[in-house]
């Protein structure tokens, strides 16, 4: 069974989701080695959101709570979070909806920014953070690479993301109202990551040419060399020549507080946009006289309005991907039914076929005749498992090849299927 717990910018407070995004993506090696019910574990950790999707294995009636509450406090040590304040924040998705609410996600639905180019690519990286530990299952496996297509055809049959809408150009957008010409405005970027490559296209994209960055942890030079920038090593020089300066680093304290910072000069006014979580920049940083801080918190307050059309279009694409996803689920449920009726009846035609050839059969018309009309035979029950699965009804089809051939045969558990493709 998939169980996904989830804490995101409408349920948890940014103090808790920057504790989250720093400790608890460790905590996907102690649930899937430590726990008792857990066989798989992918965890998603962005600036807005934290999420954990477990496959557990249902031994027990109430594995589904005790999972959740062992996750819970495995969660709360690794984030330093109270167990208390934890499980009031986070919400917890079992079964069909999980897999509705990670397409969602993945496809941009969920986000501050509705429809953003980022969360796709995270999506993809905590799939594979998950490989790299060991973690992940073949459930969670198809659960991510569903999620990762369905991300997609969103993207190519709506207009979802037309915009090319990010808590980058968000955040952008508000400090252009404060800005009458990019062109003439210094800028500096702290971080050399995939947000901050982000950053400069979008800054080029309004015309900025004058870009400084510095990097914390020593990498500014080559990020510069690469994107034509100007490199610093200086970070109080570097902030003191900025009229605008971005923030988007992975560090887990800030890295700019108002000691850094001297009074803008006259009416100079310097803007400070933090877009880091953990924190890059220090609250007190908007005590300094001639700054003014937007950080992820004040973005969010300014995310626009969803485009109607193109939300509604995109939220169909995930229901439907969803229910296709929760039906072939289903239906692999009934696969060992399926191959005990096949088995039992290939069985009979290869005895009916050997009777066949001591007969005379030379030509093999015989044999070939029995094979066509297995087929046919086999065709309808077939079809009838898939939609008997998907209408609810798969302990029928179970039963009734047990009371017409005397096969003794179960519709799987989702654990025993995923049990057995890892032996596969």
């Amino acid at each position: 069974m998939l169980l996904c717990l989830t804490a995101n910018h409408r349920n948890a407070s940014f103090e808790i989701l920057e504790k989250l995004s720093v400790g608890a993506p460790q905590a996907a090696g102690i649930l899937v080695n430590d726990g008792d019910f857990v066989s798989g574990a992918v965890v998603l950790a962005t600036c807005n959101r934290f999420e954990a999707y477990l496959e557990i294995d249902e031994p027990l009636t109430a594995a589904t709570a005790v999972a959740v509450e062992n996750s819970v406090q495995v969660i709360s040590a690794a984030s330093g979070i109270d167990p208390a304040a934890l499980r009031e924040t986070v919400t917890v998705l079992s079964g069909d909806d999980v897999a509705e609410h990670l397409f969602s996600v993945s496809s941009g639905l969920e986000s501050v920014i509705v429809g953003e180019d980022e969360i796709s690519g995270q999506v993809r990286r905590a799939l594979e953070q998950a490989r790299a530990a060991g973690t992940t299952s073949s459930a969670l496996e198809r659960l991510f690479q569903q999620a990762a297509n369905t991300s997609r055809e969103v993207k190519n049959q709506t207009a979802i993301g037309g915009a090319g809408r990010s808590l980058v150009r968000l955040g952008l957008e508000l400090a252009s109202s404060r800005i009458a010409d990019w062109s003439a405005t210094r800028v500096l970027i702290i971080g050399t990551g995939q947000y901050a490559a982000t950053t400069v296209a979008a800054l080029r994209d309004r015309g900025a040419e004058d870009v400084t960055v510095y990097s914390p942890s020593g990498r500014a030079a080559r990020f510069a060399l690469r994107l034509g920038l100007t490199a610093s090593i200086d970070l109080v020089a570097a902030l003191a020549a900025a009229d605008v300066v971005i923030t988007c680093t992975t560090t887990e304290a800030p890295v700019v507080s108002a000691a850094h910072l001297s009074p803008s000069a006259g009416n100079a006014r310097r803007i400070v946009i933090d877009l880091g979580l953990p924190r890059n920049v220090h609250p007190d940083v908007a005590t300094v006289a001639g700054t003014e801080l937007l950080d992820l918190e004040t973005i969010s307050l300014h995310a626009p309005l969803e485009e109607l059309t193109a939300t509604t279009d995109a939220r169909a694409l995930v229901s439907s991907a969803a229910s296709e996803f929760a039906a072939t689920i289903t239906e692999q449920q009934l696969t060992p039914s399926v191959v005990a009726l096949r088995t039992h009846v290939f069985g009979l035609l290869e005895t009916e076929i050997a009777r066949a050839r001591a007969r005379g059969d030379e030509d093999g018309r015989v044999e070939a005749a029995l094979r066509h009309l297995t087929g046919v035979l086999l065709h309808t029950p077939s079809v009838r498992a898939r939609e008997l699965a998907r209408a609810g009804e798969a302990q029928s089809f179970s039963d009734a090849v047990t009371a017409l051939f005397g096969i003794a045969t179960s519709a799987a558990t989702p654990a025993e299927e995923t049990r057995g493709d890892l032996q596969a």
